[in-house]
């Protein structure tokens, strides 16, 4: 694994592709259930997608120990999933969780890291977001890697400012590679490519702003829809100017429809299982609770039109 992302002139930037942000498949006993979180992630990468991000937000990851996150990632490539495939998500609350499981990344070859701020104290100034980062970065430095900064303030309520990025990139250089804009915001996801891209690939994951980011040099994409539509979702992050465009975001967009009249982690859990027949997989880490039997029966009703198919989405 190299430190530095190759850019020539009208190249895409950043991530290399699609990566699903894997969701974690839990066992009757609330653990991560292995077995099936691989055959996941290497059904994902034989239907096309780049690589994969374990134990981001759509995978729970802060639900999870280090502990657990680091055998979970060893289990991945042990049964077959390439290390180089894999964008950690390292995010902690505590810095040395932090450190540690970027450092445990590091050594298992993984392709990235991504990092979102720490979470728990809000309101805290940017100097603290900055030196956060700053010495996770310092404590990685004497080995390859590339970082991605994760922006989720709806959920951290801890955003990345322009400032922040500007400085690790200052401080960092090449080992700062993408920025994943979850905000929600497509004015701001431009904002950051309009001032960082390239040498950073700024991605985002809602479905519908893709290819307006993908004409902009954003070839890549971390996704939670991708875990049951990848190749779907991969065409609006890699093929802004397919043909299927038109049909592709109105399919994008009715699953959504269908998602937004439920809890969204819950939802996204239960697609998995019936797409699946593991109807564990809709089990979820508390304090998150998983759709009863009643919800999932409506969530199967109003998809059944729109005819998921794991052959062809």
């Amino acid at each position: 694994m190299t430190t530095t992302t190759t850019t020539p002139a009208g190249a895409p930037v950043g991530l290399p592709g699609l990566f699903p942000a894997l969701m974690t498949p839990l066992d009757a006993s609330g653990r991560i259930d292995r077995e099936v979180f691989v055959a996941h992630a290497r059904s994902l990468l034989a239907r096309g997608c780049a690589g994969l991000t374990p134990f981001g937000s759509t995978g729970e990851g802060p639900s999870f120990s280090v502990a657990e996150r680091c055998a979970a990632l060893e289990a991945l490539v042990e049964g077959g999933v390439p290390a180089a495939s894999l964008l950690a998500s390292t995010s902690c609350v505590a810095l040395s969780d932090a450190i540690a499981i970027t450092r445990h990344a590091q050594d298992l070859g993984a392709w990235g890291v991504m990092l979102m701020p720490p979470f728990y104290f809000k309101g805290v100034p940017e100097a603290g977001v900055l030196d956060f980062f700053d010495q996770v970065l310092q404590a990685c430095a004497d080995r390859p890697l590339r970082a991605v900064q994760y922006h989720i303030p709806q959920v951290t309520a801890v955003p990345v400012p322009h400032a922040v990025v500007t400085e690790l990139l200052r401080r960092h250089g090449p080992s700062i590679v993408a920025i994943k804009d979850s905000a929600g915001d497509l004015a701001h996801s431009v904002g950051l490519a309009q001032a960082f891209m390239p040498p950073l690939g700024v991605h985002v994951g809602h479905a519908p702003p893709l290819p307006e980011m993908a004409r902009r040099g954003s070839r890549g994409a971390v996704s939670g829809l991708a875990n049951f539509m990848p190749r779907t979702v991969r065409r609006l992050a890699c093929e802004p100017d397919a043909s299927t465009l038109a049909a592709d975001l109105a399919r994008v967009e009715a699953v959504l429809a269908v998602l937004a009249r439920h809890p969204l982690f819950p939802s996204l859990k239960a697609v998995m299982a019936l797409q699946s027949g593991h109807d564990g997989g809709r089990r979820l880490r508390p304090p998150l609770q998983a759709m009863d039997e009643a919800a999932c029966a409506r969530l199967r009703a109003e998809l059944a039109p729109l005819g998921l198919d794991p052959a062809v989405d």
